[in-house]
C-alpha cells in the first residue's frame, strides 16, 4: 500500500504546532504568489445535519490536492468525526487519509498562530483566553509558539472546566495560568485575546478594548449569531482573515457583512507577504476573523504522511 491511515493519535505523535505554523506560513507566501488554491466550502445538506466539504490545492512547494469532510449533524449520537485525504498534484496518486479532529485544530490553530506572528504586540504581556472547550488549548499553543508572555488569564461560563484547563495549560507550558470570573477580567488585562467559544452572543463589552490589543475571534461569527461585538470590528484599526472567499460565500451571512468593516478586510497571505501590515504601531487594535482557508488541512495532513514515513523508514 502506497498511501498512509493515520488517526489523531498519530497526528499528536508526529506533528509539533510549530511545524504546522511554518508549513501553514510557508503556504500563506504561496497563496501571494497565486500557488494555493482554496475555494470556498460547500456542503450536501439533509434534514438532520449536512456534510461540509473544503478542498484545495498547494502547487509550489508540497505539490498537494485533497479535501476534508466533517459532518454536522444534530443528533445525540453525533460525533463530528472528521476525514482529510491527500493527493499528488501532479500525479493523482493518493498520499495518505487522516481520520479524527485533531488535525482539523491544530490547522486552525496554527493559522491563529501566524495571525498573532504578524499582528500581535511585539512584547506582550498577558495572554487572554475566552472560551476553555477542545479548540482553546491548540490556540493557546500556537499562541506561545510565536509570542513570549507572563502569564495568562482564562474564563468560560463553566467554573469547573475554566479551572482544569488553567491547571492543565500550567502543567502542559509552564506558564502562570489564572481561571477567572469573568470575561472582562480577562479582556482588561489581555494585550492578546483569544475567543475559542461556541457562544452566539458577544461574549464581551467592547468598552474593555484597550490601545495595542490583539483580537482572534475563532467561535461562531456569523450574522445573528457571532461571539464578537460587532463594534469591535469598529474599535480595530485593522481587521485580517484568511479567507475573503469564504467571509462572502456563509450560506448564512458573515457577521460583518453589509457592514464598512467588511470593505477594510484584508487577506493574512498578504499580510505574510509584506503586501500589508498587519500592524502599523503598537497602539493599534488588530482583529483576525479565522474563518477556515480551504487546502491548509492537506498540507498539513500531508505534512504528517511525509513524517510517517520518515518515522517508518527509521525503524526498517
Amino acid at each position: 500500500m502506497g498511501y498512509r491511515i493515520l488517526t489523531d493519535d498519530d497526528v499528536e505523535a508526529l506533528l509539533t504546532m510549530r511545524e504546522a505554523i511554518e508549513k501553514l506560513e510557508q503556504a500563506l507566501l504561496s497563496g501571494s504568489r497565486a500557488g494555493l488554491v482554496a475555494p470556498p466550502r460547500f456542503m450536501v445538506s439533509l434534514e438532520k445535519g449536512d456534510l461540509v466539504f473544503t478542498a484545495g490545492a498547494e502547487v509550489a512547494n508540497d505539490n498537494v490536492i485533497g479535501f476534508r469532510v466533517y459532518e454536522t449533524f444534530r443528533v445525540p449520537t453525533a460525533k463530528h468525526e472528521q476525514l482529510v485525504v491527500v493527493f499528488d498534484s501532479r500525479t493523482g496518486e493518493l498520499r495518505g487519509l487522516i481520520l479524527g479532529r485533531r488535525l482539523g485544530a491544530v490547522r486552525t490553530a496554527a493559522l491563529d498562530g501566524i495571525a498573532i506572528k504578524y499582528m500581535a504586540p511585539r512584547s506582550p504581556d498577558c495572554l487572554g483566553m475566552l472560551g476553555s472547550g477542545y479548540q482553546a488549548g491548540f490556540h493557546f499553543e500556537s499562541a506561545l509558539c510565536v509570542r513570549t508572555f507572563r502569564r495568562a488569564l482564562v474564563y468560560s461560563t463553566t467554573p469547573d472546566h475554566r479551572a482544569a484547563f488553567a491547571a492543565a495549560m500550567r502543567e502542559r507550558h509552564g506558564l502562570e495560568v489564572e481561571a477567572v470570573d469573568s470575561a472582562a477580567a480577562v479582556v482588561r488585562e489581555a494585550d492578546v485575546l483569544l475567543c475559542t467559544t461556541s457562544a452566539v452572543r458577544p461574549v464581551f463589552d467592547v468598552a474593555r478594548l484597550r490601545s495595542g490589543m490583539h483580537i482572534t475571534t475563532v467561535g461562531p461569527k456569523l450574522a445573528g449569531a457571532h461571539e464578537l461585538p460587532v463594534d469591535a470590528a469598529g474599535r480595530s484599526d485593522r481587521i485580517v482573515t484568511d479567507s475573503i472567499a469564504q467571509v462572502d460565500a456563509f450560506p448564512r451571512p458573515f457577521f460583518l457583512l453589509g457592514t464598512p468593516h467588511r470593505d477594510r478586510m484584508i487577506e493574512l497571505c498578504d499580510v505574510v507577504a509584506g503586501k500589508q501590515p498587519g500592524r502599523a504601531s503598537e497602539d493599534e487594535i488588530t482583529l483576525f476573523c479565522s474563518v477556515g482557508l480551504s487546502a491548509t488541512e492537506v498540507i498539513v495532513a500531508d505534512q504528517a504522511t511525509r513524517n510517517a514515513a520518515v518515522r517508518q523508514a527509521s525503524l526498517d
